[in-house]
């Protein structure tokens, strides 16, 4: 199951926030077609929000055709953005964890290495679109 999180900070709408993390998760193959996203009462209680922006971020999932309610049950997954790529991501991941262990080891805080990878990724795809 999905594990919500909120950054107030992003400067991004805590809706715009779920509707991506559940994307993400369909993209990394960490929701599968059949599973159950978290109730709203449960996203509330643990993100203390107003309902209406979990029914919000909800409803946009479904009208992208990625979930769908079943009445008294909850909502679950209909479709995956997982693709062909799935299958480089652990090692590609393995890289990554020891790039941001390169990066702690030369003194970067959380922040700086944020900055780095995503103007980096940033001019990387202005380049590699």
């Amino acid at each position: 199951m999905i594990d919500f999180h909120l950054d107030v900070r992003s400067g991004v709408s805590p809706y715009a926030q779920l509707v991506q993390q559940v994307q993400r998760a369909l993209r990394l193959g960490l929701l599968s077609v059949g599973d159950q996203l978290p109730t709203v009462k449960e996203v509330v209680a643990k993100l203390a929000i107003n309902p209406n922006t979990v029914l919000k971020a909800y409803r946009e999932l479904e009208h992208l055709g990625l979930v769908a309610p079943r009445p008294g049950l909850g909502t679950f997954v209909t479709r995956t953005l997982a693709d062909a790529s799935l299958a480089a991501h652990e090692s590609l991941r393995t890289d990554l964890l020891a790039w941001l262990a390169d990066a702690q080891r030369a003194g970067l805080d959380a922040a700086s290495i944020e900055a780095l990878f995503m103007t980096t990724f940033r001019k990387a795809t202005e380049v590699n679109p």
